[in-house]
């Protein structure tokens, strides 16, 4: 039997669009979700969030909320708020520097640790004291060029202090260890978690149970894209064409297109809360005086400046959700000028994501070529993340190991179940990353 370890340790999921928490089990007990209050109740899925506002009783003269209580405070006051979102996306980005919050610039591990420190105090201190933490991490992070020694240098910023020992596991391999839970026989595991940010797999063998190390990690593989590159390519079919995408701006004499950078920050969720800066507001008006159509530049300027990020990212949400039940779906947005009501089926959207569904199967690829293994090899694939819910996500692993292999459950809280368990062995050596 494995010994185990004698302390308060738990897990947690930092997610690029949620984050879960988990308290190891004393003696060998199952792990348990920690409830996170908010607003509406407790909730164990607690988005990861951020919402500052001007309070003069706050440090700094600047309060600051996370979770759904951000989410709160932004309806509240949208117009006197920055909401920030999916910042997870940018640990590995090196151009990133700091964000712009008012007057003030955060660097990522202090954003990081705010957020940390608000789910805390929304866990009722359960998270209080911990003398282990295991922290859920990419193989691959988001980005394009990303630098996984510069993320694992924010993370240990972040988290330092948080608790006694800090520890990184691969997500899929945590959520193996979670699915492992409920096998009483040997296997060899495909563990596929699709997040808001990055697709990560794991191939594992499993043990018997009370085997001395039940998970052994085969081969690993992952690509920085997920949810929100698909939430990309809606916004860029359905909301950029109306705030200029593919239009031009006269410079003396000639015609320029605009620049797409404006539309790819636009599109990314991580970046478009940081575009309400008065540089980028600047540059955006010049454009808007020059441009062919300047209603359209117009347009996107009042989107920024009216914080319309966060009821924009719900109404992709919710087609998202929809096409996943259904055959054709209808995006609704409404909001600084901005009407748009358009009908999408399914087969649209998956021709949308088709190149992104194509990395995703070559990052399987290789995690099966990382293990040594065919598919023919593989006794149980599990999927977890919301992503994993998407109809043509799933079809890559129904085509390619049937569907009497495919297991799912728990998208949303399976990685930090597994976890808190990898946070209960005495040894995390074989773990982790």
């Amino acid at each position: 039997m494995t010994s185990l370890h004698q302390g308060r340790s738990a897990g947690l999921d930092f997610g690029t669009t949620n984050s879960v928490a988990a308290l190891a089990g004393s003696s060998g007990d199952a792990p348990q979700l920690i409830a996170l209050d908010g607003p509406g109740g407790p909730t164990d899925v607690f988005r990861s969030a951020l919402c500052f506002w001007h309070d003069e009783d706050a440090r700094g003269g600047l309060a600051v909320e996370a979770g759904p209580a951000a989410i709160h405070e932004y309806l509240e006051y949208p117009s006197d708020s920055r909401f920030l979102q999916s910042f997870k996306s940018v640990a590995a980005t090196a151009s990133f520097d700091s964000a712009p919050v008012f007057t003030k610039r955060f660097r990522f591990e202090e954003l990081g640790r705010l957020f940390l420190d608000k789910l805390a105090s929304h866990g009722g201190g359960k998270l209080d004291r911990l003398d282990r933490l295991v922290v859920g991490r990419p193989v691959h992070y988001a980005g394009a060029r990303p630098d996984s020694a510069l993320a694992r240098q924010r993370y240990d910023a972040m988290f330092t202090g948080f608790a006694r020992e800090i520890h990184y596991v691969y997500e899929p391999l945590a959520a193996a260890f979670s699915y492992a839970a409920r096998l009483t026989e040997p296997a060899t595991l495909l563990v596929a978690d699709f997040g808001g940010g990055t697709s990560d797999f794991s191939v594992v063998q499993v043990k018997e149970p009370g085997a001395a190390q039940r998970c052994v990690p085969l081969g690993h593989a992952g690509v920085g894209l997920a949810g929100d590159r698909f939430d990309q390519r809606i916004v860029d079919r359905l909301v950029l064409p109306m705030l200029g995408k593919g239009g031009q701006y006269r410079s003396f004499d000639k015609l320029l297109d605009i620049p797409g950078g404006y539309f790819a920050d636009f599109s990314d969720w991580s970046r478009l809360a940081l575009m309400r800066n008065r540089r980028t507001l600047d540059e955006l008006e010049r454009l808007r005086r020059n441009a062919l159509e300047p209603d359209a530049i117009g347009r996107m300027i009042a989107m920024i400046e009216n914080e319309l990020g966060f009821p924009l990212y719900d109404a992709v949400g919710r087609l998202k959700r929809a096409l996943s039940d259904q055959d054709a779906a209808t995006f609704h947005f409404s909001g600084a000028g901005v009407e748009i009501e358009a009908a999408v089926t399914r087969e649209a959207f998956e021709g949308w994501i088709a190149p992104d569904i194509a990395r995703m199967a070559a990052a399987v690829d290789d995690a099966l070529a990382d293990a040594g293994l065919g598919e023919a090899d593989i006794d149980r694939v599990f999927l977890t993340g919301g992503t994993s819910l998407v109809p043509a996500v799933r079809a890559v692993f129904t085509s390619r190991f049937g569907t009497e292999r495919i297991m799912s459950g728990g998208e949303l809280t399976s990685i930090a179940h597994g976890l808190a368990l990898v946070a209960q062995e005495d040894d995390l050596s074989a773990w982790t990353a």
